[in-house]
């Protein structure tokens, strides 16, 4: 195994997912005719005509929320809204305002020291990609056959009566399948990933990446993408455990859906909607859990990694991919809010879905793809101060982005842990129970004795007897996090 090391700005950053077509529009990127319109429900085919240079214009909201790195879903031109339809990696689309609009925002972000990770689309493209236009004009006279796996021809790529005579991603036609033991293709999907680290994005996550099963081929993009940007972050979108990736030679991260399924599983608990879960095909096992059982879990999770990978992983409550947290918690705020200061408190790399913040809902896709209302009055504001809140103290405190974790408590509905770092002690603790807790500690006799704690957002003071901390009152559905005195 190589020597694991991730990208130090990763293991700092707070996130913010933005589906490109959704989040925002300028009036300086012109637009086509027949969008739909901008408030009505999102529908699988329609679009918003959400462009970069709206999001450059609310960099300002952004950085105000505390958010300094965006992952963006797919931006270069395709025929979809999602733009998983890939017809050409060196062009953004022109809906979005093309590559002049994302030079714009690429420049401005840099410049308030936030960073862009773009979502690379390499196990598929579509039937507008060149190439495979290319057979469908030529058939097997095409010298580009065998970029993908051609089974026989035609290909009925836009026949539905008929299977494609080609491999396609879940069997969709749209999304031919590339054959990558066919070193052009590599050299290609290199080149992208090379041109725009080149050109100042701050890394890749990867789409589907368990689908290209060639260790070596994802060996070969690390080292292309690190030898121009060694501090690139490179995080895959895998939902399940994911040691092969995570040995320091391909990944430097995963998207944590395994810490969303037990914030969910916990936090939502006795109103999570496992109906509506359960459509995600990934959530189809997911169960509320007692305490006992979310405490091993979390202890289970960060034993599955080196640290590094620890601190690097994009921890995230939901997605363009899952329903809202708030809806699959069946509008329970105080679950959201407890799934968050855990988030901003835990190892990792917190990963804010565009609107969460504000109270957001939405089911499955299209429906957790809604456009973001600039209307502030549809905005939940207390939501989005505590969201700001809780990543204000994650960025105030070293110790909850690089400390050690240690659980303390997990009993009688309140769980408890403490980061550590270069002496430096923060105590998290959650009640996720119905009922006031009074909750005594057990200390680690190497923090001292007899030490004193304040809450941070309360300034409430708290001393221990000893090695026990005791009397710290937790109200109903909320947390504390106290810091020791220095």
């Amino acid at each position: 195994m190589s020597e694991i090391h991730t990208p130090d700005w990763a293991k700092d950053a707070v996130f913010y997912q933005i589906f490109p077509d959704r989040f925002a529009t300028s009036a300086s990127v012109p637009k086509p005719s027949n969008l739909e319109p901008w408030d009505s429900p999102p529908t699988v085919y329609g679009f918003k005509g959400g462009d970069l240079l709206g999001v450059a214009e609310r960099l300002d909201y952004l950085a105000d929320l505390g958010v300094d790195a965006i992952y963006f879903n797919p931006i270069f031109q395709s025929a979809a809204n999602h733009r998983y339809h890939t017809h050409d990696y060196y062009r953004v689309d022109p809906i979005l305002g093309g590559n002049a609009a994302f030079q714009t925002l690429l420049d401005q972000a840099h410049r308030r020291g936030i960073r862009i990770v773009l979502d690379g689309v390499f196990n598929h493209a579509s039937r507008g990609f060149f190439q495979f236009n290319h057979i469908l004009e030529n058939g097997p006279a095409s010298p580009y056959v065998d970029w993908f796996y051609i089974k026989g021809y035609p290909l009925y790529a836009y026949d539905p009566k008929r299977k494609p005579n080609y491999v396609a991603w879940a069997g969709l036609r749209a999304l031919p399948k590339f054959n990558t033991d066919n070193p052009a293709v590599r050299e290609f999907i290199f080149g992208v990933a090379e041109h725009w680290v080149r050109q100042g994005i701050d890394g890749w996550r990867l789409d589907v990446p368990t689908e290209i099963n060639d260790d070596a081929f994802w060996q070969e993009f690390r080292r292309r993408v690190k030898a121009i940007n060694p501090e690139a972050y490179i995080v895959g979108e895998i939902w399940h455990e994911s040691q092969r990736w995570l040995q320091g030679d391909q990944f430097d991260a995963v998207m944590n859906y395994l810490f969303t399924k037990a914030c969910l599983a916990y936090f939502a608990g006795e109103t999570l909607d496992l109906p509506l879960a359960q459509q995600v095909w990934s959530y189809r096992d997911l169960r509320s859990c007692t305490l006992a059982e979310f405490a091993a879990e979390i202890d289970r999770i960060l034993d599955l990694y080196h640290p590094e990978i620890n601190f690097a992983q994009l921890n995230l409550l939901d997605s363009h991919d899952t329903p809202r947290f708030l809806t699959l918690a069946r509008g329970d705020e105080s679950a959201f809010r407890l799934a968050t200061l855990f988030q901003m408190t835990y190892p990792g790399a917190p990963c804010i879905y565009y609107g969460d913040e504000i109270g957001m809902e939405g089911g499955h896709d299209p429906d957790c793809r809604r456009a973001f209302p600039w209307d502030e009055s549809r905005w939940n504001h207390g939501l989005r101060d505590y969201v700001k809140r809780c990543v204000a103290l994650r960025k105030a405190h070293r110790v909850l982005r690089r400390g050690d974790f240690r659980r303390l408590l997990a009993q009688d509905g309140v769980y408890a842990f403490a980061r550590t770092l270069d002496g430096e002690v923060m105590i998290v603790l959650l009640n996720a129970g119905r009922a006031p807790k009074q909750v005594a500690l057990q200390l680690d006799a190497a923090w001292g004795q007899d030490v004193a704690f304040k809450d941070v957002w309360s300034g409430e003071g708290f001393r221990a007897r000893g090695s026990v901390l005791s009397g710290i009152g937790i109200p109903p559905r909320e947390g504390r996090v106290l810091s020791r005195a220095q």
